[in-house]
């Protein structure tokens, strides 16, 4: 469903006093929209969400232990190997990369399930959702992609609170970076990290239509740098 993007300047007025509660830095009067007036905004299609859950989730599973083999043949058994990323592959089939930024998705994941109603907020100072692997496809089981789906009945966001969502992260990206630099105490049990993945997420989920709006990118290719 494509709709017309709320206006950013009030919605960036709301992210800013949630800032402001939080007792957060706030970023510089020229720091940038996420869109502009006369934008469309859409959410991906549920399905692509969907499998990049799914991914993410069997990621996680490699990073505590699931045998390279079990990984494989779920993937293979649920039709999802196109859906995973050159550098997920070798850290699912080898191990390769960096362990400590593929755990770090766990709070993309999180971003994700929002996206999809699968999670009932995402407080920013509130860690993932203990219940949430509940809601994830259970691995250990055999459950395939296709019957994960038809047991979580996702019902996403809709897409105005969803870009709401993200231009808050964007200024909370920003203020947790700069908190952390200058030592200051956070609001929460979360930290940078956690809110630049769930950030990540959201940019990639979010899809923004107009004049100065590129085509999405890939998971991969999400821009975190401003």
């Amino acid at each position: 469903m494509r709709v017309s993007a709320p206006d950013p300047r009030a919605v960036r007025e709301a992210s800013l006093d949630e800032l402001s509660r939080l007792g957060l830095p706030l970023p510089p009067p020229q720091f940038p929209l996420v869109w502009e007036p006369g934008d469309e905004i859409e959410l991906r299609p549920t399905p692509e969400i969907e499998a990049r859950i799914a991914v993410l989730h069997l990621i996680l599973a490699r990073c505590f232990g699931m045998p390279a083999q079990a990984a494989m043949s779920w993937l293979l058994e649920s039709h999802l190997v196109e859906m995973v990323t050159p550098p997920e592959w070798q850290f699912v089939m080898g191990g390769k990369g960096d362990h400590r930024s593929f755990v770090l998705h766990h709070d993309a994941l999180f971003s994700l399930a929002w996206v999809l109603g699968l999670a009932k907020e995402l407080d920013p100072t509130v860690p993932v959702d203990e219940r949430l692997v509940e809601r994830m496809p259970n691995l250990v089981a055999g459950e395939t992609f296709g019957q994960w789906r038809a047991r979580i009945l996702a019902a996403p966001q809709h897409p105005a609170d969803a870009a709401a969502l993200l231009d808050l992260h964007y200024c909370l990206d920003w203020a947790y970076l700069e908190a952390e630099e200058a030592g200051l105490a956070l609001p929460g049990l979360v930290d940078a990290n956690a809110i630049g993945q769930r950030r990540w997420a959201l940019e990639w989920a979010v899809v923004l239509r107009g004049p100065y709006h590129d085509e999405p990118p890939g998971w991969e290719e999400v821009d975190l740098s401003t």
